[in-house]
């Protein structure tokens, strides 16, 4: 089944119920409506320069970022990232498995003063010691200090310190695989997600793709993801598939080389789960359909 159909029957699921208690829900700051996924087409396509929002590019071409992330933004198209998943000012967000902090300065940049990050990591062990020090030394600058740091592991009862229905949206970029691969706890995980968020708050995960059909195969060898896998894994705690978007999308990767070889050109899947029955702009649904 494809992306486009699944989505598809989770969206008349979702209007059914939607329709069916007579009301919606909002959890933007902005209060906008999400608009229905289409049912015809498998992604949205990417997002034009100019539907960018302001807020997103500024912070992308702040000239207080690091040399080493602006170098990496070409690959990792940030812009698609923060408007396919409608990250606003004053949101409050939460950057699962930040590694370095790459992503949480741009939350940081985005949601700006009136918003909240909540960059998380795992204890580092020595091996990784210099990816904790990474982190710890861009979480001190003045410009994040609307940034929490979490380190906790992923089994942690309070993983998220926030209070229930209290997040717009949370987003892991690129390590979902690592979770599964390491066989940390992605149930408590993403109990601990679907309980943080308000409802129809977005969750969304960028991955690299594996093959279809290879499941968790990957996961510690290239470095990959059997998309259907992940999703059926996040829908275990109740979100919904609402939204996919092909903007990191590389055709000609065969998803059978190791993902550090060659950076910013695997092909990559973004998607968007809703916190179900509601349907709501805890994005505003921004390239859903497009």
């Amino acid at each position: 089944m494809t992306t486009g159909m699944r989505i598809g029957r989770r969206w008349l699921v979702l209007s059914t119920l939607v329709a069916f208690a007579g009301f919606s829900w909002t959890s933007s700051p902005a209060g906008a409506q999400m608009q229905p996924v289409a049912t015809s087409t498998a992604e949205s396509a990417p997002i034009p320069a100019s539907q960018i929002p302001k807020e997103v590019t500024d912070a992308i071409n702040s000239p207080d970022r690091p040399a080493a992330d602006k170098a990496l933004d070409a690959g990792r198209r940030p812009d698609q990232i923060m408007a396919f998943y409608g990250i606003k000012p004053g949101m409050k967000v939460a950057d699962i498995f930040a590694g370095g902090g790459y992503m949480t300065e741009l939350f940081s940049l985005v949601v700006g003063p009136k918003g909240t990050v909540y960059s998380q990591n795992i204890p580092f062990s020595e091996k990784f010691k210099k990816i904790g020090d990474q982190w710890d030394e861009r979480l001190k600058q003045p410009a994040l200090k609307n940034v929490v740091k979490v380190s906790k592991p992923f089994d942690a009862p309070d993983l998220l310190p926030v209070p229930p229905d209290s997040l717009d949206a949370v987003i892991i970029h690129l390590n979902y695989h690592d979770i599964v691969g390491f066989k940390m706890s992605t149930e408590n995980l993403n109990a601990a997600v679907f309980k943080a968020l308000k409802p129809g708050g977005i969750y969304g995960i960028v991955d690299h793709s594996a093959p279809a059909g290879t499941g968790a195969t990957d996961t510690t060898t290239l470095h990959r993801i059997d998309e259907d896998f992940l999703i059926k894994d996040v829908e275990k705690a109740g979100f919904k598939l609402y939204g996919a978007s092909s903007a990191l999308r590389h055709p000609e990767d065969d998803r059978t080389w190791l993902v550090f070889k060659h950076r910013g050109e695997t092909d990559r899947f973004m998607l968007k789960f809703v916190k179900a029955p509601a349907v709501a702009a805890g994005a505003n649904g921004s390239g859903a359909g497009q």
